[in-house]
């Protein structure tokens, strides 16, 4: 990884860990503020060491002794976003032209062998440019799905690490896996499938050497096989216990496509949630991709097993793929959050750009009056922490970790907008002003401290162009 680090100062090296000050920190009188709960932070909130401390109310002056003032008044906040769904490495594949006007089955079969010549250098590249995308968006803690480890890529969780690590952000990493090839009815060519016991061992390393624990995590791990359609049942249900016994979450591609549930009626002889519980999964321990094609007992059954769902707007209509129930899930118990999906199938990164997109969508199922800017905003943040068992951030409350994101209304785009977070969504707000993860600032105006985006660019556009030529 050395020669990536020209991109970033000394104080973000792989081995460090952000570290946030103790001096104390008034955010004062934003713009706007959506704290996600009913509080009143509209005086600001104050910060100490990685913490909010105090909020201050309307025309209030904090209790807190302050050792430092930051002027919000021209800044819309909001907690940091969290991406519950990401697939880190197709950023190297975006707009592809033999993919784009293709559905999920297919548009899996045609790249798949194009991401087999995945390498470290390219993976690393790849996480970066998500990563930096997904900051700049507002987004403070992302989750990814990895699930590709061709020869030579078997330390691919590790390579994640170090990127995420250099950009300073919270994650979830999730050691996925393809264990059924195409040979056994699978879906996966087979130079791209694991063997179990190798699945399952470095599951046990990665849960040992990164996944930590307790309020304030910046590093976890969850366990992932693909889908239903690339694992045999075998490794579905040896995830499931090992995640039992080591306390971790599951995470998964379920109902995707009526593709996906015709093979689980032809390969399992059940529908895709019916395997999910055959196989011990269904569960408050795992959420889901996607979530679309539910029937209304299966609906009844996630929300009693408190299964969560990550909504992927984006994803789900550039394939086609449907649209998740989401507001039928909420009633019957299921917690929901957003995810960006593959930069492949999105062609984005973009946590703001995703949300909108959700406003949109879920309003042509649902109608105006019950889909509104605070109910999306609120599956981006708190509802996302849920589906990653996080109650330290995704809103704004004393207590809860500092990481928040700022954004300004002064483009072109906002100008005649009166009411301020309603035109993050109505208006397009896509880039962050400021953000701020575990107390420590990462996005200072709109550009992320201690990168070289310009060069991150060069080497990225480089390796994409090697890998599908």
């Amino acid at each position: 990884m050395s020669e990536l680090s020209p991109l970033f100062k000394p104080q973000n090296k792989p081995q460090d860990k952000p570290s946030s000050t103790s001096k104390t920190l008034w955010i004062k009188n934003p713009q706007a503020v959506f704290t996600g709960n009913d509080l009143d932070a509209a005086g600001g909130i104050v910060v100490q060491g990685s913490k909010i401390v105090e909020l201050v109310g309307a025309g209030q002056a904090p209790v807190t002794p302050i050792d430092e003032t930051e002027d919000a008044s021209q800044l819309v906040m909001l907690p940091g976003l969290i991406n519950t769904h990401h697939h880190f490495y197709q950023t190297l594949t975006r707009a592809w032209a033999p993919v784009v006007n293709q559905p999920l089955f297919p548009w899996l079969k045609t790249l798949y062998p194009v991401w087999a010549k995945l390498t470290p250098n390219a993976l690393s590249l790849a996480c970066d440019v998500a990563l930096a995308e997904l900051l700049l968006s507002g987004c403070t803690t992302t989750t990814d799905h990895h699930y590709l480890f061709p020869t030579g890529m078997e330390d691919a969780i590790d390579v994640q690490v170090d990127s995420v690590k250099r950009m300073g952000m919270r994650a979830l990493l999730t050691r996925g896996s393809m264990s059924l090839g195409e040979d056994e009815g699978g879906l996966p060519p087979r130079h791209t499938v694991q063997s179990g016991d190798a699945i399952l061992k470095d599951s046990q390393r990665l849960i040992n050497t990164y996944h930590e624990r307790g309020e304030g995590a910046w590093m976890q791990i969850a366990l992932a096989p693909c889908s239903p359609f690339s694992v045999t049942r075998e490794i579905m249900a040896d995830s499931a216990q090992l995640a039992k016994d080591e306390d971790v979450r599951l995470h998964t591609h379920l109902a995707e496509t009526l593709d996906e549930e015709d093979f689980c009626l032809k390969m399992f002889g059940m529908r895709t949630v019916d395997y999910l519980e055959s196989v011990g999964w269904l569960s408050d321990r795992t959420w889901l991709a996607h979530g679309i094609h539910f029937n209304e007992d299966e609906i009844r059954r996630l929300g009693a097993a408190g299964t969560g769902i990550t909504h992927c707007p984006v994803s789900n209509m550039r394939l086609a793929s449907g649209m998740c129930p989401t507001l039928e899930l909420i009633e019957a118990g299921s917690p929901i959050g957003l995810g960006v999906d593959g930069s492949a199938s999105n062609d984005a990164s973009n946590m703001m750009y995703e949300a909108r997109q959700a406003l949109y969508l879920q309003r042509l199922k649902y109608g105006a009056a019950k889909i509104t800017p605070e109910l999306i905003l609120g599956w981006a943040t708190k509802g996302s922490a849920s589906l990653i068992g996080r109650s330290d951030i995704g809103e704004i409350a004393v207590g809860k970790q500092a990481d928040l994101a700022f954004f300004k209304l002064d483009e072109l785009r906002f100008s005649g907008s009166h009411d301020p977070i309603s035109a993050l969504l109505l208006c397009g707000a896509d880039k962050a002003e400021q953000v701020m993860i575990g107390g420590k600032w990462r996005v200072k105006e709109g550009q992320i401290i201690g990168l070289d985006t310009q060069t991150l660019m060069a080497r990225h556009r480089a390796v994409a162009a090697q890998l599908v030529s």
